[in-house]
């Protein structure tokens, strides 16, 4: 918009662009331009999935490293080359859990459970840095027995270092690069070669240039797939896309390996074979049937409060009210029901989606009904409008 009052060209660069952006390229409000090929004429990595049900049938019990995927680092690290790992979950694991009564830590202040993070042996809330000491029993019951379930950056790097002893192993993440120039150190060791193998999260995926790496791992993207966001699939495939280009920058062939509990998804597929235009025509057609951007413009009103009640009571209030004042029926207005994440930093959180094709009639009608809340004496403050948000959550 800034370039358009301007009158001057921008440019926007991206080997995985948001479809809207796509779309307007193929719509003629932008100019297309593509580069058909890497630097230097250089091939793209070869991308592999392993189905980790097979797997699992294999070994009769779960495993986080595929056969594959331990074989691969191994051969790659008596190569003399380099591998990124990905697992975009840091800490050790993603919950802990009473085995004799089944009680999980939550946050007191979010509607998550708490991250165990093993080296400053806490229990974490990734949302509002809530801390607890690692209880030795159960909080519930009493038991001992409290295992902790689901891997993260910090597991994965301790279980890499067990299994390749001879290999160098380090972490990049939001809790290794907490120090001031931690994370310029870390991608400088990284970059002299001081490091053989480096797991990470999606800090790792985009806008690196070592020439040695030619081996990229993805531990897992299923908990990114199963996000309740419709653009779930879109981010999914572009930061796979993102990791693969992280291989073979050099002039060896670079090799990259996904695991997936479900391979037939079709982000990973398009991802494997690493065309943006067979996803994007797939997923267009998703958007355009069930009527997401491009093909309407979303708004959404998101409700906090610490009190549940008012919350609920004041979504109501907004949600009836820009259906009264939508006069020429032109607007889907849909809840309010409660956001994904029902509870963050001690507020309760409450959703109203409206989706429509004409941007000037929502504004009218959502215009009037916050008036017409300020006028009740409703707390404005409790009410965040996005139009086009970026996330749903």
């Amino acid at each position: 918009m800034r370039a358009l009052r301007a009158d001057a060209v921008i440019i926007l660069g991206s080997a995985t662009p948001s479809m809207e952006s796509f779309h307007n390229a193929h719509t003629g409000k932008y100019t297309y331009l593509k580069l058909d090929e890497r630097f230097g004429g250089r091939q793209m990595a070869a991308v592999e999935i392993v189905d980790m049900r097979k797997v699992f049938e294999r070994h009769g019990k779960q495993q986080i490293f595929s056969d594959e995927m331990k074989d691969a680092m191994r051969e790659n690290h008596e190569r003399g080359e380099q591998t990124l790992v990905l697992l975009n979950r840091r800490g050790f694991s993603s919950f802990s859990l009473c085995r004799s009564c089944g009680h999980t830590s939550h946050c007191p202040n979010c509607d998550v459970t708490l991250t165990y993070h093993k080296s400053d042996a806490r229990l974490v809330c990734h949302y509002c840095n809530h801390q607890e000491r690692v209880p030795k029993t159960c909080p519930e019951c009493n038991g001992p027995y409290i295992y902790y379930v689901g891997e993260g950056t910090e597991q994965i790097e301790a279980l890499l270092k067990d299994l390749f002893p001879q290999m160098r192993v380090s972490r990049l993440d939001r809790d290794t690069t907490r120090r001031r120039g931690a994370f310029e150190k870390l991608l400088g060791e990284f970059g002299t070669g001081e490091i053989d193998l480096m797991v990470g999260t999606q800090m790792i995926a985009k806008g690196h240039d070592f020439q040695n790496v030619t081996l990229v791992c993805v531990v897992s993207v299923d908990a990114g797939l199963g996000m309740p966001d419709f653009r779930s699939a879109e981010r999914t495939f572009q930061l796979l896309t993102q990791v693969a280009g992280r291989a073979g920058r050099g002039e060896k062939p670079g090799r990259v390996i996904i695991q997936s509990y479900h391979t037939e998804h079709y982000a990973l597929e398009f991802a494997r074979q690493q065309n943006y235009e067979k996803f994007y025509e797939f997923e267009i057609n998703f958007r355009r049937n069930m009527h997401y951007p491009p093909f309407v413009a979303l708004i959404n009103l998101l409700i906090r409060h610490p009190e549940y009640v008012k919350a609920a009571t004041m979504a109501s209030d907004i949600a009836r009210l820009v259906r009264e004042n939508d006069a020429e029926k032109v607007l889907r207005v849909l809840g309010p029901a409660p956001a994904p994440f029902a509870r963050l930093k001690g507020e309760y959180r409450m959703q109203v989606l409206i989706k429509t094709r004409y941007r000037r009639q929502a504004r009218e009608a959502l215009d009037a009904a916050v008036l017409r809340l300020k006028d009740a004496g409703q707390d404005l403050k409790a009410l965040t409008i996005e139009v086009d948000p970026v996330s749903l959550l």
